[in-house]
């Protein structure tokens, strides 16, 4: 019988006590007498949020699978219980043994936002384990930071032993056999850092080191040791049938999860190039899974969860080549079961609609439709690859189908954004409605049609052609949004759209975080100590506390978001090779301003870098 980390006063005195009790169906329970390495994964989120993380999910079974490793979740404590376990010196704990953090041999934090910065430190500090990595010493689990955001890693730089580049499936084996061999031999901490650094994929910040120009930015990053590589290669699985460890049992949470249900990844990567998407850049090559296994996949993980929906994960769904003979058997097999189908990232076509008309109550739900931009001129900028006739006709085709609630969704403050393009966002949205009243006779309505327009502001990203464009500061924005919002209200059918737009002091401080140089774990770290926590929430986010933090420590955050950097800058991860080489990406920069459309990977090869690891989308029927 495990006993609880928490008392029962404690458990029946903090909101959703079921956060923190551990023990669900799935859960991977092992006798420590065996285990060699000791591994706490944390989502630096809430229990629901991180519950529904697939990254964490996907190396959770994978590390279990080794009968030397017992991988453990860790999740962030709410402000509830964060106060207690202060107050009452209770370090933080893993789900399954309900062991103090402290007491294993790895913690590894996946950095999927970068919002979530000072609930890495939140983690640290509760596990009681010093927050900087040069004040840890042998007792100290090695601290691992991974994930989409460690493709920047130098904000958190100060707080990490080591940063692992790429999809997590690769070299973690290496990593922990190293560990082992060292503490075999008795070596140190520092001898086991030098080991891991000569590891494909790992950075460990301790030996490289940064020197800067007069005008603040960099001049030189260089190792600090011999053996230390110059450049850290990002990882990943070439062949999906091979490499990839799919989910039997995925752990069923206590309480309802944000998305509470199986997640099956069909494939991982992009063809379109959108020159805002990181996660379109970094994930490359696209590589499918085999359509046969995700078959048995989707059989395996229905029967051992008992959810009752499943969704298709992926960039963007409909480039998969068998979605359609997927997606018809998950019909057939499971509509007797009373099992939804969730298609995300899924372009509106009629074989889109057909499907989604079989599997969702087309009163209740609604389409979404990602134009990014108002303007078909800008949306050939950011290459979006979508124009408005193809908009307009999946509006016409789910209009004749039953729909009458669509989503869409924009982003404002894109690099050569006029005006024009502001309002077109409103243009957009009208023609849209008005393409419901001439398509649907009024006798067949459903009522008025209904358009909810969102706008988020622009942020730029590391390993994108955009990561060189300045950003906008919160008062812009707010002048955008509010061009916008006038321009609707200016249109015939106003009453049919509904207009909501981001915070821009939240898109401020993002564009800090995922552009900063090493000097940002300053103000993260001095933000944390005046209370900053849980700031992808609104109800906690303390933009005034960040405020405090930049004048406090001296560092401006405008010379981070403001700026244009030149191409021939040194960029704080510059030192990753992430596998699009720096010459496409300003190749698309320059393509970016000039609004030249590049052709998806299976239109055209770009010449991008990926074709190096040989696989994927790059050699689709070469083989």
């Amino acid at each position: 019988m495990r006993k609880l980390a928490l008392s029962d006063e404690i458990l029946l005195g903090v909101d959703k006590a079921a956060r923190y009790i551990g023990g669900e169906v799935n859960s991977v329970m092992k006798n420590l007498d065996g285990i060699d390495v000791r591994v706490a994964f944390c989502f630096p989120d809430v229990y629901e949020i991180g519950m529904s993380n697939l990254g964490m999910m996907l190396l959770y079974n994978m590390f279990n699978k080794r009968p030397d490793v017992w991988c453990e979740r860790v999740y962030s404590p709410w402000l509830d219980l964060d106060k207690l376990m202060r107050e009452q010196n209770i370090p933080l704990f893993a789900l399954e043994s309900q062991d103090p953090v402290r007491d294993f041999d790895f913690l590894c934090i996946t950095l999927g936002y970068e919002m979530c910065y000072t609930n890495v430190l939140q983690t640290l500090d509760l596990s009681q384990i010093p927050l900087k990595a040069a004040d840890r010493d042998e007792s100290c689990p090695i601290v691992i930071g991974g994930g989409a955001c460690a493709y920047n890693p130098e904000p958190l730089a100060a707080f990490f032993d080591l940063f692992y580049i790429g999809e997590g499936e690769t070299v973690y084996d290496a990593l922990f056999d190293a560990y082992k061999a060292n503490k075999e031999a008795g070596g140190s901490r520092e001898e086991f850092l030098l080991k891991a650094a000569q590891i494909p994929g790992i950075y460990v910040p301790a030996f490289y080191d940064v020197t800067y120009k007069e005008d603040g930015t960099i001049a030189s990053f260089a190792p600090n040791r011999p053996g230390v590589p110059e450049k850290v290669q990002k990882q990943l699985i070439v062949d999906m049938d091979k490499g990839y460890c799919p989910i039997e049992k995925p752990v069923v949470p206590f309480i309802k999860a944000t998305q509470d249900r199986v997640t099956l990844e069909i494939q991982r990567g992009c063809i379109r190039g959108c020159r805002f998407c990181q996660a379109g850049m970094i994930y490359r090559p696209l590589r499918e899974r085999d359509v046969e296994e995700l078959k048995e996949s989707a059989r395996a993980m229905l029967k051992n969860s008992g959810h009752e929906e499943i969704s298709l994960s992926s960039l963007s769904s409909s480039d998969y080549t068998h979605l359609e003979e997927l997606v018809n058997f998950l019909i057939d097999e499971f509509k007797s079961a009373g099992v939804n189908i969730s298609l995300p990232s899924l372009r509106i076509d009629a074989f889109a609609l057909d499907v989604m008309s079989k599997v969702q109550d087309i009163k209740k739900s609604s389409l979404t439709f990602a134009p990014e931009a108002g303007s078909q001129r800008l949306r050939d900028v950011i290459n979006k690859g979508l124009t408005e006739e193809v908009i307009l006709h999946g509006a016409h085709e789910a209009f004749v189908g039953g729909w009458n609630r669509v989503k869409l969704y924009f982003m404002l403050g894109l690099p050569t954004e006029t005006e024009k393009d502001m309002k077109g966002i409103a243009h957009l949205a009208e023609r849209i409605a008005e393409e419901y009243y001439d398509t649907v006779p009024k006798e067949k309505r459903h009522g008025k049609v209904q358009i909810v327009v969102s706008t988020s502001f622009f942020v730029p990203k590391p390993f994108t052609p955009f990561q060189w464009a300045p950003m906008y500061t919160e008062q812009d924005f707010i002048d955008k949004a509010k061009v916008v919002k006038e321009e609707i209200r200016a249109q015939l059918n106003q009453k049919s759209i509904k207009y909501n737009w981001h915070e821009p002091d939240v898109t401020t401080l993002e564009g800090f975080l995922a552009r900063g140089d090493r000097r940002a774990s300053e103000v993260i770290l001095k933000a944390y100590e005046k209370g900053a926590l849980y700031d992808a929430w609104s109800e906690s986010f303390r933009y005034d506390i960040w405020k405090e933090a930049f004048a406090e420590t001296g560092i401006d955050i405008e010379f981070y978001t403001l700026r244009e950097r030149s191409t021939d800058e040194i960029l704080p991860w510059d030192f990753i090779d992430a596998g699009v080489t720096k010459e496409f990406l300003i190749r698309e920069w320059k393509q970016a301003k000039g609004e030249v459309v590049t052709p998806n990977c299976r239109q055209k090869c770009a010449g991008c870098g990926a074709r190096r690891y040989e696989g994927g989308v790059c050699y689709e029927g070469k083989n």
